[in-house]
């Protein structure tokens, strides 16, 4: 597998990222956007490895897709702070990467996928207007704006948590629901870029513009395919949401619900619980999940060429 640095410029900022070649050229390719956090552009962060979009890119490199992800701001070896970044930035970042992406010689810019995991997805239905795409994949993606989603997280992780954790916070009559409600609030009635809550600073412009992101609002606009994949095991997005995109799209769609999948893209035939993250990042992405991916992006990409003259 060949890789190159790729610079990527975003307004005042620099960013690096990587581009991994494939057999054809030009030919497909794909701009891999990764989830939240300071991630880098394996979908890996300090605390906890995921490694989400090496895995994608190694695997479409394989099938002769090639692929670009990238450091996002304050990240690795891009320039910025990360910290003082909002969700619009990232969106605008994805948009200069992709322009980046669609000037290489060996890329065929109308046989480009967009594939965004988590947040990622969320920037990728950002895209989907965008008709020069041969389509846009989401994965692990939500339906709903981040307040909604930050809320049903809170609902979902609460009975999770480790039996004493659950028995100190019940002692102290403290209620994980409504702490992040109070949490949430304070968030949206501030005005910096950065806060301090309980002496940990947040990235509150982020949350701001994350919180009041209509991802339904911006797939209604969808001009080319969608593909959206989750796990039955994902206790970040709701499951369910796939359902919510096929009925707001108006471009051909394709949904998927897997089975024993997590947020993580791995099986799990355990409960679903943020304490076997660690354990998961060990093993290797879902099989299922990267088959899907190489089968529609081929079937996008056919397409394309059939609808091209004298195809």
């Amino acid at each position: 597998m060949s890789e190159t640095d790729i610079t990527i410029t975003s307004g005042a900022v620099t960013l690096r990222g990587s581009l991994t070649g494939s057999a054809a050229s030009p030919g497909r390719a794909a701009l891999l956007i990764s989830g939240s956090g300071p991630i880098d552009r394996d979908s890996n962060a300090k605390r906890l490895s995921i490694n989400v979009m090496r895995q994608i890119a190694t695997h479409l490199s394989a099938d002769g897709v090639a692929s670009l992800r990238y450091d996002k701001r304050g990240v690795g070896e891009s320039q910025g702070e990360y910290l003082s970044s909002g969700f619009l930035d990232n969106i605008a970042d994805a948009r200069a990467a992709l322009e980046v992406l669609r000037s290489r010689p060996e890329v065929d810019p109308d046989q480009i996928v967009v594939i965004g995991h988590s947040e990622g997805a969320l920037i990728a239905s950002a895209l989907a207007v965008d008709e020069h795409l041969a389509g846009v994949v989401l994965l692990a993606g939500a339906a709903q704006n981040g307040e909604e989603v930050l809320r049903w997280q809170a609902r979902q992780i609460a009975p999770t948590l480790p039996r004493p954790v659950r028995w100190l916070l019940k002692l102290t009559r403290q209620d994980i629901v409504r702490t992040q409600t109070k949490r949430l609030e304070r968030i949206k009635a501030s005005t910096e870029d950065v806060i301090r809550i309980q002496f940990v600073r947040l990235n509150a412009k982020w949350f701001r513009e994350f919180m009041t992101f209509e991802p339904a609002e911006a797939l209604r606009k969808a001009a080319v395919p969608v593909l959206a994949v989750t796990g039955s095991k994902d206790i970040q997005v709701d499951p369910a949401d796939v359902g919510v995109m096929e009925l707001a799209v108006p471009s051909p769609f394709t949904g998927h619900v897997i089975d024993d999948v997590t947020h993580l893209l791995r099986r799990e035939p355990g409960p679903a619980s943020l304490r076997t993250y660690k354990k998961q990042a060990r093993r290797p992405i879902d099989g299922q999940i990267l088959e899907l991916l190489t089968d529609w992006i081929v079937a996008q990409s056919d397409s394309v060429l059939r609808d091209r003259p004298g195809g």
